[in-house]
């Protein structure tokens, strides 16, 4: 009896590897009974995993298992682990979890497709997923639908074994407030959404959990309103519409997020509306690139991770492609980006007003403000100063992906409450700045209010 299931092309660019001569050697055994056959879901069960295991796929079971002791709801998982079972040699398990799955969850089109294609694969040969005679007079909308599935799997193994075995930490969230419990990471290279918590000070943020997304149907950063991109950049959740206020294509509920931020809009970038929201209710879920711009989780997924959400405060960091570093690394680049703003605020408080001003980068801006005219104005004020002591709490350093915001300069988001005293004038604001860095050090591109 032949087999050559088209996901074994699929698994092997992520490294679960099974062959045909193991499928064959699984036939010779013997049909093990699996009571997927008959169609009726079978119970949960135990399987001893061999000894030959690989250091990787045993990393990558204890991982599915450690995601499904903390939710068992998360059908992701038990479609993952259906498939080392059947790389593994045990058709009979990864049918049956694949049977409960289905039932818990009727929607999911994957998981009902790859259950199709195991059963079949006893008795003709699956090149592909779908790819079966039973399917061979399907139109070309159901075709194209199928595709769409092939995508989502392929999407869906690349990002979730993109972890496996890794204690790295996303560049882009270099230190948060303490009040910052969570923030998001969204890296569409991967499909996935990295939710954070925060660890605390000089302490690497903790992944909580991760999952897949579809997002906008182009790729690259979002420029022009209806381009169907999905913006690259910091944001920040600003509200929450629950489900019943909206239409059915957005599921449970939606996030918006601030696109465009004040760096969007210089650098004259258009839209509206970019949001995290959940999947049509007929629907479980949808393919890779998608949306017209926005971040699209399952409603199981969304419902999971809200409840962390803080609404003007959860920053959402959306990237082509997230850039991961060691604990180390993470640390030093925490330190150093602290440092500097430290430097900043001492320089500032010393009524050294050019060394003050020499942090200002040639382009900089602000509300009502350029360059020229913030030194003109700085200078004005700085001779009726005697005295300033300038404080900065709760500080949150958030840096742009790599490629996005401005061509060919590293940029940085600096957010914190500043507390300013002095012999003329006291006061204290929320303010936020965007830093930017070329060959040399960093340099403040914006200042403003938060």
């Amino acid at each position: 009896m032949k087999m050559k299931y088209g996901l074994v092309a699929l698994i092997t660019a992520c490294s679960i590897w099974f062959t045909v001569v193991q499928v064959s050697a699984l036939r010779q055994q013997g049909n093990e009974g699996s009571s997927g056959v008959s169609g009726q879901p079978a119970a949960p069960k135990t399987v001893n995993l061999p000894v030959e295991l690989t250091d990787r796929d045993a990393e990558i079971f204890k991982r599915i298992d450690q995601r499904l002791n903390e939710n068992p709801q998360d059908h992701e998982a038990s479609l993952l682990k259906s498939l080392i079972y059947f790389k593994t040699g045990h058709l009979d398990a990864a049918i049956s979890e694949l049977d409960i799955l289905t039932e818990a969850a009727p929607r999911f089109h994957l998981a009902h497709l790859l259950r199709g294609d195991l059963l079949l694969s006893q008795f003709e040969e699956v090149s592909d997923i779908g790819d079966t005679a039973l399917l061979d007079g399907l139109g070309a909308k159901d075709s194209a639908q199928i595709e769409r599935l092939r995508l989502e799997a392929r999407a869906r193994l690349k990002g979730y074994l993109s972890l496996v075995g890794s204690t790295q930490v996303p560049a882009e969230l270099v230190t948060l407030a303490a009040e910052v419990r969570r923030a998001v990471v969204v890296d569409k290279s991967q499909s996935r959404l990295y939710l954070y918590e925060n660890a605390g000070p000089l302490m690497p943020p903790r992944l909580v959990s991760d999952f897949y997304i579809a997002y906008g149907k182009m790729e690259g950063d979002k420029l022009r309103e209806g381009d169907l991109r999905t913006p690259e950049g910091v944001y920040k959740i600003t509200r929450h519409i629950p489900g019943e206020k909206l239409p059915p294509m957005y599921g449970v509920g939606a996030y918006p997020i601030n696109f465009p931020n004040e760096l969007d809009r210089k650098l004259n970038k258009t839209g509206y509306g970019i949001w995290l929201h959940g999947t049509d209710q007929q629907f479980y879920s949808r393919p890779p690139n998608d949306s017209e711009g926005c971040v699209v989780l399952t409603n199981l997924d969304l419902d999971g991770i809200d409840e962390g959400f803080q609404l003007g405060t959860t920053p959402v960091i959306i990237a082509e492609s997230i850039t991961w570093l060691t604990p180390d690394l993470w640390l030093k680049q925490n330190r150093e980006a602290l440092q500097w703003l430290e430097s900043w605020r001492a320089n500032w408080e010393s009524g050294d007003v050019e060394s003050y001003l020499s942090y200002y980068d040639a382009d900089f801006w602000s509300k009502g403000y350029n360059l020229k005219l913030w030194k003109e104005r700085k200078r004005l004020v700085s001779k009726g100063k005697k005295f300033q002591r300038i404080g900065l709490n709760h500080i949150s350093l958030m840096a742009y992906p790599e490629g996005a915001g401005i061509k060919n300069r590293r940029v940085m988001v600096a957010q914190f409450q500043q507390e300013y005293r002095s012999n003329n004038y006291n006061g204290d604001m929320w303010k936020k700045l965007y830093l930017v860095k070329d060959d040399q050090d960093w340099k403040i591109l914006y200042e403003g209010a938060l």
